[in-house]
């Protein structure tokens, strides 16, 4: 990916108004940056490119999250195990994309956000089993989230799932998501960083980006501070549902292309 002065104005223009209504979502909701930031700079450039011009903002608004949203302390005691979980379910998700590709992994994972709406809707949800298990279930949808992350691409769901089963409150389910988003996108960097063929010099092109999503973040999470739980527990789970539709467009997107 070339720099900045590669990109034209109307490009550059896009990816920042693009960039900034992800980090607001991100404030906001205290996810979704990633979702709503890669599939639509994508449409202006190549995948490649996208992920590139994205994961350092997306780095940022989650770092943002993490520090803005009061102590870390409480997070950290109670989830500090759930970024190992994701990467131990990252590997294995990883192993399976590479022995069954044309697995449909995103219709899988859309269903089972269907599922979960549903019976919280019908009211046929009991999280109590979670609540007395939480380290069990800890341990189980964390690597669930890792195998969604290696297959589908997507780690946020499972996490939600077992976050809101939980009840908690949405600093801290803010804080115990973004801590496992780091993890996710620092590995990322690292990654590309090291072995991707991504120099530095494009990195730093990405900083001004990095800015951007960073400013409407804070935007973004003073709207989040205004809601009452119930209020955010309620956009979370559209959250959820824009997700699964996402999904779902993007495995008969796939279908389509195959023909």
């Amino acid at each position: 990916m070339p720099g900045f002065e590669s990109l034209s104005i109307e490009i550059l223009l896009w990816t920042c108004l693009v960039i900034a209504f992800a980090g607001f979502v991100q404030g906001a909701l205290g996810l979704g940056f990633p979702l709503v930031a890669t599939p639509f700079i994508a449409l202006v450039t190549d995948m490649r490119t996208a992920v590139i011009l994205v994961l350092l903002p997306c780095l940022a608004a989650v770092a943002a999250n993490v520090l803005m949203s009061g102590s870390l302390r409480r997070a950290l005691a109670e989830f500090w195990m759930m970024p190992i979980y994701m990467l131990i379910g990252a590997a294995i998700g990883t192993r399976l994309f590479v022995l069954a590709p044309e697995f449909p992994y995103a219709l899988l994972l859309a269903g089972m956000i269907v599922f979960y709406l549903n019976l919280e809707r019908l009211g046929r949800a009991d999280w109590t089993v979670i609540r007395n298990h939480r380290q069990f279930f800890a341990a189980v949808f964390g690597v669930a989230a890792g195998m969604s992350e290696g297959t589908a691409n997507i780690a946020a769901p499972p996490l939600l799932i077992y976050y809101l089963a939980l009840g908690l409150t949405p600093a801290l389910l803010v804080q115990a998501l973004n801590m496992c988003f780091t993890v996710g996108k620092a590995t990322q960097f690292a990654t590309l960083a090291t072995v991707g063929g991504v120099p530095a010099v494009q990195w730093m092109a990405t900083l001004p980006l990095a800015v951007v999503a960073t400013v409407t973040v804070v935007y973004g999470m003073r709207v989040r501070s205004r809601l009452h739980a119930e209020a955010y527990r309620m956009w979370l789970k559209r959250a959820l549902l824009v997700m699964a539709l996402i999904l779902l467009c993007q495995y008969v997107y796939g279908l389509w292309l195959e023909k």
